[in-house]
């Protein structure tokens, strides 16, 4: 499906960017990570680290802390998902692009496939953002109805109540289904192909499967046993899951989301805005106000920025955050934002109760 964008209509871009451009040369500091990245990394990968390996080779003997433990190591692996693998995916985590590269391959421990993901989201979920059948993002049929476009089933009218069941599964399903489903079906989505791999990520591709889980099962079950492996497993994996999918459809999924509406088969798909704007009208930001928010989840809260800007490291994103929202009320551009989580969680479960009916 070809999709267009409304050609000649670039004057709200442009001035944008050339006023986030501007900030950059006066500052005199560029788009890309700077200290404040780096020290994140370094905190957040030594926690990991070392909860790791005080649950795996100190475990504790009290059953409540090692429960605490694997929550907590859920969180920091979506800390490092938040904050060094989508800036490194991304190519804003440093000028480096070996650096950026390593980054973006952490999410390769982390069960996943960076390369299945750049594609998935770099390409598809920031171009074609809220479309079927190209953005993979909003494709979570049969379980979930998110726009009109998808057929309803009955126990939709329920989805607002089992949804947050179904983001807690999120991580088994990526890791352990969809990866494998994208990789033997050969589509990143619908309308999409995966390009051709070459012999050597075929390799990584299997091999990292392998490395994530005999670092993560394998050697803990030789210490702990793989009974208490599985549970902590399970526990880490379900708070990963719940906080990654959480923070992603709070940004697209709310009351009054926009979703075009898909022509005919083979037919060209014309959105009658330009590209920024069409951005800005699927996107929201949350709780922009909320430094630790912002800081734990690598200012994926300034969703507007990033799908904006994505070349540019989320550290920068409340620096330019009041440009964007002069911008676009110098040209008339609507902004949807949530001030705070609990709002912006409350919006999304509001639109699946409402189309989930509709």
């Amino acid at each position: 499906m070809e999709v267009v964008f409304r050609p000649g209509q670039k004057t709200f871009f442009n001035t944008l960017r050339n006023r986030i451009n501007q900030y950059f040369i006066e500052n005199q500091i560029t788009q890309e990570g700077n200290e404040v990245l780096y020290s994140k990394t370094i905190i957040i990968s030594t926690l990991l680290i070392a909860n790791y390996t005080l649950l795996v080779f100190f475990t504790p003997p009290q059953v409540w802390i090692q429960i605490a433990l694997c929550i907590l190591l859920g969180i920091l692996f979506a800390m490092v998902g938040f904050n060094m693998m989508h800036d490194g995916s991304h190519g804003s985590y440093s000028k480096n692009k070996v650096l950026n590269t390593i980054m973006a391959y952490t999410l390769n421990v982390l069960g996943g496939n960076a390369l299945i993901w750049h594609q998935k989201h770099n390409l598809n979920h920031h171009t074609y953002t809220n479309i079927e059948h190209l953005d993979d993002d909003i494709d979570l049929k049969p379980f979930l109805r998110q726009h009109m476009g998808q057929k309803k089933k009955w126990f939709h009218r329920y989805q607002h109540v089992y949804a947050y069941l179904l983001y807690a599964a999120t991580f088994f399903f990526w890791v352990y289904v969809r990866d494998f489903v994208k990789y033997f079906s050969g589509k990143i989505a619908q309308d999409t192909p995966i390009r051709k791999w070459t012999p050597g990520e075929h390799f990584i591709f299997w091999f990292s499967k392998v490395v994530h889980i005999t670092i993560f099962v394998l050697i803990p079950s030789s210490q702990v046993g793989l009974g208490h492996t599985l549970i902590g497993y399970v526990i880490m994996a379900t708070f990963l899951g719940f906080i990654l999918s959480s923070v992603f459809q709070l940004a697209h999924i709310f009351e009054s989301s926009f979703f075009p509406v898909v022509p005919e088969p083979n037919q060209p798909m014309d959105i009658e805005t330009e590209w920024a704007v069409h951005q800005i009208r699927t996107t929201a930001d949350f709780a922009a106000g909320s430094k630790v928010l912002t800081w734990m989840l690598g200012g994926l809260n300034f969703q507007m920025e990033h799908h904006l800007f994505p070349k540019i490291s989320h550290v920068h994103y409340p620096a330019i955050h009041p440009i964007v929202l002069e911008t676009c009320k110098e040209f008339g551009v609507d902004v949807l934002a949530h001030p705070t989580l609990m709002s912006a969680l409350r919006s999304h479960t509001l639109y699946l109760k409402q189309i989930g009916t509709a």
